[in-house]
């Protein structure tokens, strides 16, 4: 999308003559190929493991909590499994940041309506990225390090985040865009506000 979007306002001469089929089949391959191939070699990593544990202590079992319970050498799964993460966070957060940074620098040098659309067009799509790069880094450490310490409710609210408030922020972040929906929204509170202050009364 960050690419897609560089291309019709920073090159929109251009769009249709670089934004062919088969890029977008490459750009598709490398999205989905790129964190297949790290899966796989993380299963690679991981299945060999002798397990001596059986408690997960999250909501939800992932392949760092199985390495966890493992009783035999760890250290290349361990080493792995945490540079494929944050590369993979981190290269797709780079790039989409440097795409949307090139967006702006265009975007500032023309008028104010051209800003503004521009911001309502890419804010969403970028809070939507660093939605999931925060949670996702969260998620990371917590898996990573000794969370012992922390409150039993702090581990589970951030696994609960990674879960839940990544997934339901796009529709909300998108569909709150949308005029209609908005004023719908707008529409509600305000009635339940008002049966609510009725009520008091």
């Amino acid at each position: 999308m960050a690419f897609d979007r560089y291309l019709a306002i920073c090159r929109p001469l251009q769009y249709h003559s670089r934004m062919t089929s088969r890029r977008v089949a490459a750009l598709l391959a490398w999205t989905w190929g790129l964190p297949f191939l790290a899966m796989v070699v993380s299963l690679t990593l991981i299945v060999p493991l002798r397990l001596c544990g059986r408690n997960i202590h999250k909501v939800y079992c992932d392949m760092h909590s199985v390495v966890k319970l493992a009783c035999s050498e760890t250290s290349a799964a361990n080493a792995y499994g945490l540079v494929a993460t944050f590369s993979t966070i981190l290269g797709a957060l780079l790039f989409i940041l440097y795409s949307y940074a090139r967006i702006l620098a265009v975007c500032c040098s023309g008028s104010r309506q051209t800003r503004q659309k521009a911001v309502s067009t890419c804010s969403p799509h970028l809070a939507s990225v660093l939605n999931f790069a925060i949670a996702g880094s969260f998620e990371v450490s917590q898996s990573r390090f000794n969370m012992a310490h922390a409150p039993d409710v702090l581990r589970v609210f951030l696994s609960v985040y990674f879960l839940s408030a990544v997934p339901l922020f796009n529709p909300l972040m998108y569909g709150l865009k949308m005029r209609k929906i908005r004023n719908a929204c707008v529409r509600i509170l305000s009635r339940r506000l008002e049966r609510h202050l009725h009520h008091k009364e």
